[in-house]
Parts: C-alpha cells; sequence; structure tokens
C-alpha cells in the first residue's frame, strides 16, 4: 500500500530493517543528548498522508530499550490519518546513571502502519456476559509469579518488630 510521506531529507525516509518487520525505523533530524531519567521530544522529518481507515502507531526500538534504556515515553504514539504534521518522537531514558546521545540520522523509533475499525459506541444498561467478565489487572494470576523474581518488601507487623 503506498503512503505519501513528505521529508524533510531524502535520508529521513522509513525504512524497515528486515523483509516481513512490522516497523519502518525513523530518525532523529536533530543532535540530542537524553539525560538520566530525561525525556525529550525529537522531530523525524517525516510526515504522512495515511489513508482513511489506517494509523501509524511510533514504538520503541527494541536494542535501544534494553542495551541503552532509551524508550518512546508514550508508546504506542498515535499518529491519525487526518494528521499531516511531522512526526515527532517522545523519548524518555529510563537509565538513571548514563546519558543517551543521538546523532542526526540515528535511529530512535519504528512506526507500524495498521488498519482500524471506526464503531460507533452505544450507551447500555448491562452489558453482555463473557468468559473473561469484569476481571482485570491480575486476574489471570500471572502477577503472583513476580513476587517471587523481586519480592516486595512486606512492613513488619508490631509482633515481627524488634
Amino acid at each position: 500500500m503506498p503512503v505519501p510521506v513528505l521529508l524533510a531529507s531524502p535520508e529521513a525516509l522509513p525504512t524497515y530493517a528486515h523483509p516481513g518487520d512490522a516497523g519502518a525505523d525513523l530518525t532523529t533530524r536533530v543532535d540530542v543528548v537524553v539525560g538520566p531519567g530525561e525525556r525529550v521530544t525529537v522531530p523525524t522529518g517525516v510526515s504522512l498522508a495515511l489513508p482513511a481507515g489506517h494509523v501509524a502507531f511510533v514504538v520503541p526500538r527494541s536494542g535501544l530499550a534494553a542495551k541503552r534504556g532509551l524508550t518512546v515515553l508514550n508508546s504506542p504514539g498515535t499518529v491519525d490519518a487526518g494528521y499531516r504534521g511531522e512526526v515527532r518522537v517522545t523519548l524518555h531514558n529510563t537509565d538513571q546513571r548514563e546519558a543517551v546521545q543521538l546523532r542526526v540520522g540515528d535511529r530512535v523509533a519504528q512506526v507500524v502502519v495498521q488498519r482500524v475499525e471506526r464503531v460507533h459506541f452505544v450507551p447500555v444498561e448491562e452489558l453482555p456476559a463473557s468468559a473473561r467478565g469484569a476481571g482485570g489487572h491480575g486476574s489471570t494470576g500471572g502477577s503472583d509469579a513476580l513476587a517471587h523474581v523481586h519480592p516486595v518488601p512486606s512492613t513488619p507487623t508490631p509482633e515481627e518488630r524488634p
């Protein structure tokens, strides 16, 4: 599917690193240092004309997140089909000790384009039943395993205090 792209420079064109990749790399068009714990919004030099019924999601690059602690703060960032401005990426350095230095042309995020459905929200008095019901955060029990990986310190009861 062709997507019209307005570029600040030819190098800004989003590119897929490998055949079959879902995300195309976005680069920064400015040099920037993201200090420990800081957030910075960087321009990519890319403006899109997505077809109606599509959206672009801006997501982190796994290598930057794992190796440098750099992530996309509002991930996924949503680029609506009607938006024609420059795609900007808000980066967050989760490392509390090391700054991350980026140069013009460095890959900073990925953009994933998907088809979306537009729905009509209908107020009702009651929702139909489902197998899951209202079970939410941690309702499937998977979060119990996390307590063994990183135990949460408990507050001693008065009997346990010295």
